[in-house]
């Protein structure tokens, strides 16, 4: 589906973000994520999500590129592993202090 940054993130339970998506995978199947941030890096729009499911440790990181419908974006995944990382620093930068890192 996408890349996923192999840290885990800690999010104080009183400062839990309410935005949730549920995407479909390659396999047809759901899955859900909380949405942590929506950040603009190289003039391109990104999504930092953290999956529900506790098996998966790490954060996808997805690009937005809007769609035909305006109230929707698409998620698309991105291949560029050199960028996912980039992207993911940003969000380090953008959140330290508010999360933990490992």
């Amino acid at each position: 589906m996408s890349e996923n940054i192999n840290e885990n993130v800690n999010i104080p339970e009183e400062e839990e973000n309410e935005n949730y998506v549920t995407l479909v995978d390659d396999n047809g199947e759901e899955v859900s994520f909380e949405v942590l941030d929506t950040l603009e890096y190289k003039e391109r729009w990104f999504a930092v999500l953290l999956p529900f499911d506790e098996e998966d440790e790490g954060v996808v990181i997805l690009e937005l590129v809007p769609s035909e419908d305006p109230d929707f974006d698409e998620f698309v995944a991105v291949e560029d592993d050199a960028l996912v990382n980039e992207v993911f620093e940003e969000f380090k930068k953008n959140y330290k202090g508010e999360y933990e890192f490992e």
